[in-house]
C-alpha cells in the first residue's frame, strides 16, 4: 500500500522526459514518487523531481516494481525493449516515443477533444488496454482548429504546412542544426549525421536517405491521428509537414473555405475558448517564440484576400510548444487512466 502514485519516466534525460517532469509538478500529480530513469550512459545526471534533488537511474529489471503509471518520453528503440517489462508490473503505460504504435489494443488519445465532445467519439481504456498513445501535438491542434470552425459553418476544404522544430528529433538533432548554423557562418564543415542534409537556413521538405529521422514518417503519423481524431465528424485536411530552421515550436498555416460567406469577426469568436488562445489582428502575430512555455496554442486568423468583407476563404495561423502541448496531453492520458487506479493502492 501506498499513499501516493508512483511515476516512472524512462527517457528522463530526454527534450521530451524533462518537460514531462516539469509538466507533472505543476499538474494533479504534484504528490507523486517520481523515478527518472534512462539508459546506462545517461545515468548517474543529477536532476531535480519536484522539489527534490534525484539522480537519474539506469534501467533495471525492477525499475518499474510497483509503480502506477510508466511514461516513454525517450527513443522509441528503449520503449521497444522495455514496455513489456513495465507492462508486467501491472503499470499503465504512457507512450510518448510512438513505439508501441503497431500493437495491438494500443488506443490513441487526445482528452482535450474528449472533455469539450469535439472529434470523433474516443475509445475509453480499460485494463487490457497495453497503453495510451498521447496524439501526436500537430494532430490535436488541427482537431480543435476544425472542431471550432465547423460550428460556425461547413468547410468545403481545409489544407495545412506545418513547420517543425528540430527539438521534435531530439537533443542530436537540436545539436546538430546549432553545429550546421556555427559551421555555416565560420566557413566550416557541417555536421550530417542525423539529417544527411543542410537543415540550417533552409526550409527542407525531406532528408536525405542516410538520415537518422523520417519527415515522411513524422507526416504520416501526424496526417493518421488527425484521422482518427476526427473519424467522421471533423473535415479532411490535406497536411504537408516542411521542417523548419529553428530549434522549438511548431507553426502551422491551415486554409480553410466555407460554403457560405462569413465574417472575421465569426471565425475569431469561433477560435476562442479553452487551448486556443485567440490573437486580434492588433496585437503581436504568434511565432514559436511567443508560444514557448506557453500552455494553450495561439491563433490568429485572416480572411484570404486581406479585405474585412463577408467571405468563405480564410488563413488561420497557429504557433505552439511542441514539448509543451505533447506533456500537457500526456499528463490528460494518465488522469484518464487514474480512473482505474484508486489512490493509495497500486494495481
Amino acid at each position: 500500500m501506498t499513499d501516493k502514485y508512483r511515476i516512472a519516466i524512462v527517457g528522463a534525460a530526454s527534450l521530451r522526459g524533462k518537460e514531462l517532469k516539469d509538466t507533472l509538478t505543476e499538474s494533479s500529480f504534484v504528490t507523486a514518487d517520481v523515478i527518472l530513469i534512462d539508459d546506462e550512459e545517461l545515468a548517474g545526471q543529477l536532476d531535480v523531481a519536484g522539489d527534490e534533488a534525484t539522480f537519474i537511474q539506469r534501467i533495471e529489471k525492477d525499475s518499474f516494481d510497483h509503480t502506477d503509471f510508466v511514461f516513454f518520453a525517450g527513443d522509441a528503440e528503449v520503449t521497444e525493449k522495455h514496455w513489456q517489462i513495465a507492462q508486467a508490473s501491472g503499470a499503465s503505460l504512457i507512450d510518448l516515443s510512438y513505439a508501441m504504435e503497431k500493437v495491438p489494443g494500443v488506443l490513441i488519445e487526445a482528452p482535450w477533444l474528449a472533455e469539450a465532445g469535439e472529434g470523433a467519439p474516443q475509445k475509453q481504456p480499460d485494463l487490457r488496454t497495453p497503453a495510451v498513445i498521447p496524439a501526436h501535438p500537430v494532430s490535436l491542434a488541427l482537431a480543435l482548429l476544425t472542431s471550432r470552425l465547423t460550428e460556425i459553418g461547413n468547410l468545403r476544404f481545409a489544407a495545412a504546412t506545418v513547420l517543425e522544430p528540430s527539438t521534435e528529433y531530439g537533443r542530436a538533432a537540436m545539436d546538430e542544426l546549432h553545429q550546421q548554423t556555427v559551421g555555416l557562418l565560420s566557413f566550416q564543415n557541417m555536421p550530417k549525421e542525423v539529417y544527411d542534409t543542410q537543415v540550417a537556413f533552409t526550409a527542407a521538405p525531406a532528408f536525405g536517405e542516410e538520415a537518422k529521422v523520417n519527415l515522411g514518417a513524422s507526416e504520416a503519423r501526424i496526417r493518421r491521428h488527425y484521422a482518427l481524431l476526427a473519424g467522421n465528424r471533423l473535415p479532411h485536411v490535406g497536411i504537408q509537414l516542411i521542417h523548419a530552421p529553428v530549434f522549438h515550436g511548431y507553426n502551422l498555416s491551415l486554409a480553410v473555405e466555407f460554403d457560405q460567406p462569413l465574417l472575421l469577426e465569426h471565425v475569431e469568436a469561433a477560435l476562442g475558448g479553452d487551448h486556443l488562445d485567440l490573437v486580434l489582428g492588433d496585437a503581436e502575430p504568434p511565432n514559436n517564440l511567443t508560444s514557448a512555455g506557453q500552455s494553450d496554442i495561439l491563433v490568429r486568423a485572416r480572411t484570404q484576400s486581406g479585405e474585412n468583407a463577408a467571405t468563405k476563404g480564410f488563413w488561420i495561423w497557429a504557433s505552439f510548444d511542441n514539448l509543451k502541448v505533447a506533456s500537457l496531453n500526456a499528463v490528460a492520458c494518465a488522469l484518464d487512466l487514474r480512473k482505474m487506479r484508486p489512490q493509495g493502492k497500486v494495481q
